[in-house]
């Protein structure tokens, strides 16, 4: 091995770097923990990443890429694959002519989230192939795997990784030799990508065909290992449950499993035969156990006490003795807060003052549910704030329909707030509505990304940029304020009141930079004026 060619990567800046040498081609995502920092080092490494509005989109823009012979890179957080779901089952279909790799970083103990989903029933679900690493080195390796699979069967895979995954650091060993993205190019395929019933409904065999094949292939996959040990213990893992399992149980045989659907079964009741007791550790929902005992193949699960939270080596551990005792309770950790001058402040102060019920988002504003505000209501998912806050006002009385109002940041607002406002222009209720959308320039919760409200890009390139007030005027909304909210004034809490007065529409946008990157957004906009400066002088038509 040589020595000075060994890295200290998170699993993240692992996967970026394998997609920059494997001659990945486009990388396109939404932000959100902990899955971000992939297409952040993938563009500090020269390639093409790109933020879109929404993980469908970005799915959609890779599926289009791949579709021309690329090879691509869709990331997301968990949540975000339910957005991009729509596409994924259909792109199992069509198949793809280059590769399409979808990284699914989920987030088991809701670090950063509002459910702890496990997205390998997606793979299931969605029919696709999927590869889940332990560390970085597997992460980067994986990758290149996945991308030979994707090529090989034309489909999509489902790359799986979790928080654990992503934000360790392991020591990596990259490849030698690297690859330029392969040449794009075009052929037509109506029956295969274009998805009217008539050409679906042979797809979904030819889907499944793969899938058999697949699965054929996964029996002698190097993806998948076993680490001897005694015949007394076997264990069955996968992801990061490998690691907390070597340290728990160094004497046990353990089979390792990377390519985890679909699952090699003939090789795990291979395993089984060979240990007196087998148990499968892993993360969340008993995804293995499920599909392992539904093959006739007998294994011990968890406890349903272990499928919350993450694994660690003491709770696999006590996993592995039966033990049914009460957990340690962990001692608490600092909650919280909004800044100090956070604009935010003075929005909840109002909202908490009129005692108005509150449709709330998915943003770090999320935090005016806690004390000292408690101005918060409903948070359900990325957009949800407009039509739970529409139910509501279309139900109540009118006295309380009058208090209603929506809240949501700029960001969250372009990835699935604007279906919400044109909901609420197609839909009034009766008492109107009022929506607040908080603009601090940025994707703050996230570590402060572009989104296409800022007029800057993945890199922080000037670039076009939508306008808040512009767009909901577009719509025909009579009311579009916007404010900075500034304390002691008392303009902003003017500004409500006269809006949840009106019995009309409002939308009213507050906007100040987030404090956090004043410094920065001044850098970024001197390089626009230098960047606007240099360009040209457009001659005037006659």
């Amino acid at each position: 091995m040589n020595e000075s060619n060994r890295l200290l990567l998170s699993g993240d800046e692992a996967i970026a770097l394998a997609a920059r040498h494997a001659g990945v081609a486009l990388g396109a995502g939404y932000p959100g923990t902990p899955s971000t920092e992939i297409l952040e080092h993938f563009s500090e490494l020269g390639g093409h990443a790109q933020w879109s509005p929404n993980e469908k989109v970005a799915l959609e823009v890779t599926i289009g890429a791949a579709f021309g012979g690329a090879r691509a890179l869709c990331t997301m957080k968990h949540v975000g694959l339910n957005v991009a779901s729509d596409p994924l089952f259909t792109a199992a279909y069509t198949g793809v002519s280059g590769a399409l790799i979808v990284v699914s970083a989920d987030d088991p103990g809701m670090a950063s989230s509002q459910n702890e989903q496990d997205n390998r029933r997606y793979a299931v679900a969605a029919g696709l192939p999927m590869l889940e690493p332990s560390d970085s080195q597997e992460a980067y390796d994986f990758m290149f795997a996945a991308i030979e699979i994707s090529e090989r069967w034309q489909i999509p895979v489902l790359f799986r990784v979790t928080t654990r995954v992503c934000h360790s650091y392991t020591v990596v060993q990259p490849r030698a030799t690297h690859e330029a993205p392969k040449a794009a190019s075009f052929e037509r395929d109506i029956r295969g990508r274009v998805m009217i019933p008539a050409y679906a409904r042979p797809a979904h065999r030819r889907l499944r065909k793969k899938l058999a094949e697949m699965q054929a292939w996964n029996e002698a996959s190097p993806l998948n290992h076993i680490v001897q040990g005694g015949q007394s213990l076997g264990i069955i893992t996968s992801g990061i449950s490998f690691m907390h399992v070597r340290e728990a149980a160094p004497e046990a045989r353990v089979l390792k499993l990377g390519f985890t659907h679909p699952l090699p079964m003939d090789k795990i009741a291979q395993f089984v035969k060979g240990v007196s007791r087998c148990v499968v550790i892993e993360e969340g929902d008993p995804y293995l156990v499920d599909a392992i005992r539904a093959a006739g193949i007998p294994v011990e699960g968890k406890a349903d006490m272990y499928r919350f939270g993450e694994l660690d080596v003491p709770r696999v551990q006590r996993i592995l003795a039966n033990d049914l005792s009460p957990e340690p309770i962990k001692p608490p950790g600092k909650p919280p807060q909004l800044c100090d001058a956070c604009q935010y402040r003075v929005v909840f102060e109002a909202l908490r003052k009129h005692d108005c019920i509150v449709a709330g988002d998915i943003g770090c504003y999320t935090l005016g549910v806690l004390q000292p505000f408690e101005a918060m209501d409903s948070c359900v998912c990325m957009g949800a704030s407009l039509g739970v806050g529409l139910g509501l006002r279309h139900v109540l009385p009118p006295d309380q329909a009058r208090r209603v109002v929506s809240v949501i940041g700029d960001s969250t607002f372009m990835h699935s707030g604007i279906s919400g406002l044109v909901e609420m222009v197609y839909n009034p209720p009766p008492t109107g509505h009022v929506l607040i959308i908080l603009d601090n320039s940025t994707t703050a919760m996230t570590g402060h990304q572009e989104h296409p409200g800022t007029g800057r890009t993945l890199a922080h390139e000037p670039t076009n940029k939508v306008v808040l007030e512009d767009l909901a005027r577009s719509l025909g909304i009579r009311r579009v304020y916007v404010i900075e909210p500034r304390m002691g004034t008392g303009e902003f809490d003017r500004l409500l009141t006269e809006c949840l007065e009106s019995n009309e529409l409002a939308v009213i946008i507050t906007r100040r930079p987030c404090i956090l990157i004043a410094k920065q957004l001044k850098q970024y906009e001197d390089q626009r004026c230098e960047c606007d400066a240099a360009q040209p002088a457009t001659a005037s038509a006659p």
